[in-house]
């Protein structure tokens, strides 16, 4: 006997009157502008869990959202699914949706389109991110019976309550499952445990937090819901079996989440017998029945009655109010199925789709286990966890058309088709998650952008300095949290790392960081200058890796006009250029080494008074030298002397040398030098309005003697006063 039949077989009595004076009209209304408490890490007794309750306008993101002692987050994930229904209450349908969820999230683990690819910003004391990788190990239909009921389910079904499960009940028959069947235990396995219609969840036996909520007479005549019953009941929750009390966690150490039957019964046959506060009120368990393009500020709600409509109404015969009402539910809050099929399928009915508000659940809880996975990690200072702060947040800021599918309920259903992300060819409607590295304000995010651009200067000449500008570039996830000795929490920004083509790279971080705005190890690199001394064509990539570790690169080719490399045998003494990456332009084929340098001061004033600061990179051991020109003219006007700069590429200024320092390393790396001014430049320097100065960098392997094989690189800036 199917689900269906078996659901016929339990009906009793005859179908209840749908029909309904205008009063309820308010109450279809008034049930969508409730506020129940806020989503936190909640102990109640000696249970402590990431709770999910029903739905809110949440207010906006909270600063204090941080994992300030730097507690451990789960840096790789094995994903379990546990249906514990001894009488096969679930449709195969449901199960089938959720298991190819699960599968869907390890097939598109690693893409940049669904809330996963944003963990990685989240780091604990090892500096390793949270994981956006998971591997679904399969699911499984446990058939243990349920144990004696030790909680009251607040709004049971009509047609008969099936049980009430306490936590420590779930938690025993997780444990008893594991040992079992020899599943694996430990911070990197996690376990969904599904309960069906009919069985409620209770953290205490008090029943204090359920998964069901009742509402007094005066409640639904109002249109409200402010019980104690209604705030404190749940969608799903998460915790951590912990029997070491191993504060990080340890290999017996058991991650789960239970998600209880959150789907309401619209296109179900239980639709009719649900309790009278749980039909229909599905949507607090998904959107919050809200506009998706509004966000959590406005309410779907049926178009308000004029007077005659209303008088039309009062005239109408119950068949007709109760047509009128059904076209009016249509229009308030409702779930969204973007899996539904409005034909009825093998199961008799038209609620395949139901699972679509249990998926959403379970990549809420995902996204909040491996961030906070002992409930001491990523929090705000009331309890907020990653995806709670962007409840009923659906909009992709990464593509804003992604939303797809339709907003309007179908008759047979009573949802509609929104579908916000796609997983391996499949439509999911899935809440958004906080994003720490979003500069801007939009900070709820279904995805991560990461696209790097520039545009290739044209024409170039050899010699001649250009610019490459990946300013044009959309990060989306450009500033994080870095974990220093000691667990010490400091601000890490994506970087930009450029390869010219001829040899040469320039690495450092995003703009606005203001670790660029004092010296540091590594230069600021949306933009970069650079000189080519040969012509030819050169192939320059941007690769921009973010806070969460996702990587993107462009490339483009940049044709320089020039006289070409010398060949081996026509090379002469002197500083020559890299001919490309690992070639040598000397008579030898030991390669030149490749090195980067770049003026940091911001200022006339601090590079007179504290010395130029010029960062650099090196790939080798090398010796060499730097050399601080300025610009003839400007020298003279400065009463400045110096020598005269050779071997500059063609078309550049006159040039003096102002100052020099020694460059001797003992491996490849990158570091920063200062190179300061005698007191009477200095005090000439400081004069300047503004100051144009250029570096230049000139290395030799230290494996080689041939004075043939070096590398020369130039930085040039102007600095203000």
């Amino acid at each position: 006997m199917n689900c269906f039949a078996r659901t016929l077989a339990r009906l009793a009595g005859t179908r209840p009157s749908r029909l309904a004076s205008v009063s309820m009209l308010s109450v279809l209304v008034g049930l969508i502008f409730a506020t129940p408490s806020g989503a936190v890490v909640k102990t109640v007794g000696e249970t402590t869990v990431g709770l999910q309750p029903r739905s809110e306008a949440v207010a906006a993101p909270s600063a204090g959202f941080s994992n300030n002692e730097g507690n451990a987050v789960v840096h790789g994930a094995s994903v379990y699914a546990v249906y514990w229904d001894p009488g096969a209450w679930f449709h195969h349908e449901w199960v089938a949706n959720v298991d190819g969820f699960l599968q869907d999230l390890g097939a598109s683990s690693g893409e940049p389109n669904t809330i996963f690819a944003a963990l990685g910003q989240y780091r604990d004391r090892s500096n390793a991110p949270a994981t956006d990788q998971f591997v679904y190990k399969g699911s499984y239909s446990d058939t243990a019976p349920y144990p004696e009921e030790k909680c009251t389910d607040p709004e049971p079904l009509e047609l008969g309550q099936l049980t009430c499960l306490t936590d420590a009940q779930v938690r025993e028959q997780l444990q008893s499952f594991i040992a079992v069947h020899g599943t694996e235990k430990g911070m990197h396995a996690i376990y969904y445990v599904l309960t069906p219609p009919g069985v409620a969840v209770c953290l205490d036996e008090a029943s204090t937090h359920c998964s069901d909520y009742s509402l007094t007479e005066e409640e639904l005549e109002e249109g409200v819901r402010k019980s104690a019953s209604y705030d404190n009941s749940f969608c799903s929750y998460h915790g951590a079996i912990n029997p070491d009390k191993a504060t990080e966690g340890d290999g017996n150490t058991i991650l789960y989440a239970t998600v209880p039957w959150s789907a309401g019964y619209e296109g179900h046959p239980w639709d009719f017998w649900a309790g009278k506060s749980m039909a229909g009120q599905a949507y607090d368990c998904q959107d919050g029945g809200y506009y998706p393009s509004e966000g959590s500020t406005k309410h779907e709600h049926a178009k308000e009655l004029g007077k005659v409509e209303r008088e039309h109404y009062e005239q109408a015969t119950p068949e007709e109010k109760e047509k009128e009402l059904a076209a009016r539910k249509l229009e308030g809050p409702h779930i969204e199925e973007p899996n539904q099929d409005p034909e009825v399928k093998e199961e008799g009915d038209f609620a395949s789709g139901l699972s679509d508000v249990l998926i959403n659940q379970i990549a809420v809880e995902q996204a909040n286990i491996v961030t906070d996975p002992m409930l001491t990690s990523w929090q705000t200072g009331t309890g907020l966890e990653a995806t709670d702060e962007c409840r009923d947040s659906f909009g992709s800021f990464v593509a804003p058309s992604a939303i797809e599918g339709g907003v309007t309920a179908n008759p047979q259903t009573e949802a509609g088709t929104l579908s916000n992300v796609v997983m391996n060819g499949h439509h999911y409607y899935i809440n958004n998650v906080l994003n720490l590295g979003e500069p801007h304000s939009a900070q709820c995010v279904g995805g991560v952008a990461l696209v790097p651009r520039f545009t290739s200067p044209n024409p170039v000449n050899s010699g001649e300095l250009v610019d490459f500008d990946g300013m044009e570039s959309t990060v989306g996830e450009a500033k994080g949290v870095v974990f220093g000795a000691g667990g010490v929490p400091s601000t890490t920004y994506a970087t930009f790392d450029w390869s010219f083509g001829d040899g040469s790279e320039v690495k450092g971080y995003a703009p606005g960081a203001p670790i660029c705005e004092e010296p540091w190890l590594s230069p600021c690199a949306a933009s970069a200058f650079h000189a080519y001394q040969y012509g030819g064509e050169y192939t320059v990539t941007l690769t921009i890796t973010d806070v969460a570790g996702n990587v993107a690169r462009v490339s483009h080719t940049v044709t320089v006009d020039g006289p070409p490399p010398p060949s081996p045998s026509s090379s002469g003494p002197g500083v020559a250029a890299s001919a490309g990456p690992g070639k040598s332009t000397a008579s030898t084929n030991v390669p030149t080494p490749v090195a980067s340098a770049q003026i940091l001061s911001r200022s006339v004033r601090s590079a007179a008074h504290k010395g130029l600061v010029v960062g650099y990179a090196v790939n080798e051991q090398v010796a060499g030298r730097f050399e601080v020109l300025l610009g003839r003219s400007q020298a003279q006007s400065l009463r400045i002397g110096g020598a005269a700069a050779a071997g500059l590429p063609a078309g550049t200024p006159a040039q003096v040398v102002i100052a020099k320092a020694i460059l001797v390393t003992t491996k490849g790396g990158h570091s920063t030098i200062d190179i300061r001014f005698s007191k009477a430049l200095a005090a000439k320097l400081a004069k300047a309005h503004k100051l144009t100065l250029m570096v230049r960098l000139i290395v030799k392997s230290a494996a080689s003697s041939n004075p043939a094989a070096a590398t020369a690189v130039l930085n040039r800036v102007t600095l203000p006063h």
